[in-house]
Parts: C-alpha cells; sequence; structure tokens
C-alpha cells in the first residue's frame, strides 16, 4: 500500500456557501481531508499561518486577492521539512481567486517532490479545480500529477463516499 500525506488548508468560522455567508465550526477543505485520511490510512499536514486571515469573509477574500496579486508568501506557524517518505502527496484547500491560498505555496515551495505522485484536492462553490492543477505543476518540482478532485464546499460533510471512492481508486 502506498504511503499518503495530505496537505491542506482549510478556513473554519465565516464562509461562503451556496445558500450565503455561513459560520463552519469545521472547514470543509478539512472535512474532505479527514475523509482521505480514513480512506486510505494518509497522515495530515495542516498549513496554518502566523497572522490569522481575516475572520470576515469578504475581508478575507480581499487578504487573498492582494496576497495573490503581490505573490506574498504568508509565514506558517509550522514547516514540512522532508516528504521523501512518502508516495502520495494530496494538496487541498480552498479555491480562492482560482487556485490555493498563497500560504499553501509558502509551504510547496520548500520541498522536493522528486518521485512523488502529487494529487490536487479542492473545495469550491461553483469554480471546480480551478487553476490548482496548474499552480501543483509549478510548486511541486519533480513531481508526476495524479488526477485530480473538486468538491462543492457546502457539500463537503456529504461527500464521504465520493471522496473514499476517488482516494481508493488514486491513492492505494
Amino acid at each position: 500500500m502506498s504511503k499518503t500525506l495530505v496537505i491542506y488548508y482549510s478556513r473554519k468560522g465565516n464562509n461562503y456557501t451556496s445558500s450565503g455567508i455561513r459560520n463552519l465550526v469545521k472547514g470543509n477543505t478539512k472535512i474532505v481531508a479527514e475523509y482521505i485520511r480514513d480512506a486510505v490510512g494518509a497522515d495530515l499536514f495542516e498549513v496554518d499561518t502566523v497572522v490569522p486571515y481575516s475572520t470576515d469573509y469578504t475581508m478575507c477574500t480581499k487578504e487573498a486577492q492582494i496576497e495573490l496579486r503581490d505573490d506574498v508568501r504568508p509565514e506558517l506557524k509550522a514547516y514540512l521539512d522532508d516528504i521523501s517518505t512518502y508516495d502520495n502527496i494530496v494538496v487541498a484547500g480552498p479555491c480562492w481567486w482560482g487556485t490555493y491560498p498563497c500560504a499553501v505555496f509558502t509551504q510547496l515551495e520548500k520541498l522536493d517532490f522528486s518521485g512523488i505522485q502529487v494529487f490536487a484536492v479542492m473545495t469550491h462553490e461553483g469554480s471546480g479545480q480551478g487553476q490548482s492543477v496548474a499552480a501543483l505543476q509549478q510548486y511541486c518540482r519533480g513531481a508526476t500529477h495524479g488526477t485530480p478532485l473538486a468538491i462543492r464546499g457546502s457539500e463537503a460533510a456529504i461527500s464521504r463516499d465520493k471522496v473514499i471512492a476517488w482516494a481508493r481508486q488514486n491513492l492505494v
């Protein structure tokens, strides 16, 4: 069996859903990451910024847009240094402005993905994968790329079967 790590960023609290702004106890991407963990015994690494994004959803989207425009790399509370013991890396995050939050790129740029298969997983409210696959091709040096997965964030809690089927098909 392959060894898998899920590197993810997830936003709890004030979030956009198909029915408007809602307060989430657990972020959608974290829910999906945990389903992957449960399906294939993956390890989890949560990307967590030193300076948190705004708790207000609208302000957070403005911060994320500025970071992306200015190619900012937010400082993280902890970093992975070595992923060489893994066969698969799943990079999971919400689709912000068509790609991952810049904090995810902060982590990815520090790693060598040689010989590892990388999978894009995005939670979204209508933008699907966005440019996540292209971002991983840019930031995951030396990786090969597997089948991506997009989960509508407002359906994350009811996507267990879909996520587990994808994980077992691609990560075992």
